[in-house]
């Protein structure tokens, strides 16, 4: 699709019921969440302000529940690894937002609709709008589902501990290494849930202390660290 093409966008709706999977009572919020201040007076600018709180307050209580053990600077970093500019624009791209913006004539010739601050930014107008019409249980729901991929690539390792102390996967290799014993071998051996809200069960063995533990969490690298820890446990380490 040229950049000419561009300019009108694809309907907002259309976009909404797509890739929110969300049916739109009021197609022109959404219109307006998808409209750069380059293209019109009434733009994005507002329901930016709004979804980037909402998008905030979604993401802490996610990871507060996932990660109980955190402290408040490691639950910030997690944080701001899903909610970076960065992060974001990765997700709208997935969404094909770039092709449901509207863009003023300058932003269009020079690929605004690719901009990382621009699709970032629309994204979090797009979480305002839901908000707005949909309210904040709503507004979780689709949040979380389209984050997903961000969130389950969150490393194990970020998990909080005291400062400098490792995570369980690297101390129990550690100790297995330093005694010259074979690494331990992690399997998945059961995922539940659907794609948004999985739950995976993993298997830790050693098999020159005889030793096994399982783990589960909502992801596979958190379920082998839990695991990971439990075996630890077992060795009394």
């Amino acid at each position: 699709m040229s950049a000419a093409d561009r300019s009108g966008s694809a309907p907002a709706a259309a976009w909404v019921r797509r890739h929110l999977q969300y049916e739109p009572r009021d197609a022109s919020l959404f219109e307006q969440a998808l409209t750069h201040r380059s293209a019109a007076r009434a733009n994005n600018e507002r329901l930016e302000f709004l979804g980037d709180a909402i998008l905030n307050l979604v993401v802490a209580q996610y990871l507060y529940e996932q990660y109980p053990d955190a402290d408040e600077g490691a639950l910030s970093r997690l944080r701001s690894a899903v909610v970076s500019g960065a992060s974001l624009a990765r997700v709208a791209a997935a969404l094909e937002l770039g092709a449901a913006l509207a863009l003023g004539a300058g932003e269009l010739k020079s690929g605004g609709y690719r901009r990382e601050s621009i699709l970032a930014d629309a994204l979090e107008a797009v979480f305002g709008a839901l908000y707005l019409e949909a309210g904040i249980d709503t507004a979780r729901r689709t949040l979380l589902r389209i984050l997903a991929p961000a969130l389950a690539e969150l490393d194990a390792s970020a998990e909080a501990t005291p400062e400098g102390q490792k995570d369980a996967k690297t101390r129990l290799q550690e100790w297995l290494q330093g005694r010259g014993l074979p690494l331990p071998r992690y399997q998945v051996v059961q995922v539940e849930g659907e794609s948004h809200s999985q739950t995976f069960r993993v298997s830790c063995d050693v098999e020159a202390v005889k030793a096994s533990a399982f783990g589960e969490a909502s992801s596979r690298r958190r379920a082998e660290q839990a695991a990971a820890r439990q075996l630890l446990q077992q060795l009394g380490l």
